[in-house]
């Protein structure tokens, strides 16, 4: 079992940069997959970026590589996301995603926490 709480969300002007944290509890972190996923209002979920629990192989979604920056401490159990040239488009919530295999589906991830706000302003 594991828990997922994400935080460093907020208000940031177009080409800013945040940080978001996700802490997660539980004695099997190193051995998850770790995921940000985002979704805006009426649209899907959509993935953002993985990180691989064994090779600590990353992975982006074209909308955001170059940009984001995933990494994780499995000593502190966190995955951070690093964003940077944020624009209007990034506005979302932001989830973080523990699963078996780094993957860009939503399905493929057992755990989910519960959010945090990323609004860019033009």
């Amino acid at each position: 079992q594991v828990q997922l709480v994400e935080s460093g969300g907020g208000l940031v002007q177009t080409g800013g940069s945040l940080r978001l944290s996700c802490a997660a509890s539980g004695r099997t972190f190193s051995s998850y997959s770790m995921a940000w996923f985002r979704q805006s209002p009426g649209k899907e979920r959509e993935f953002a970026a993985a990180i691989s629990w064994s090779s600590g192989n990353t992975y982006y979604a074209d909308s955001v590589k170059g940009r984001f920056t995933i990494s994780r401490d499995n000593a502190k159990n966190t995955v951070t996301l690093q964003m940077s040239s944020l624009k209007p488009e990034d506005t979302a919530v932001y989830y973080c995603a523990a699963g078996p295999l780094s993957d860009s589906k939503t399905v493929k991830y057992d755990y989910w926490g519960q959010g945090t706000q990323v609004t860019v302003s033009s």
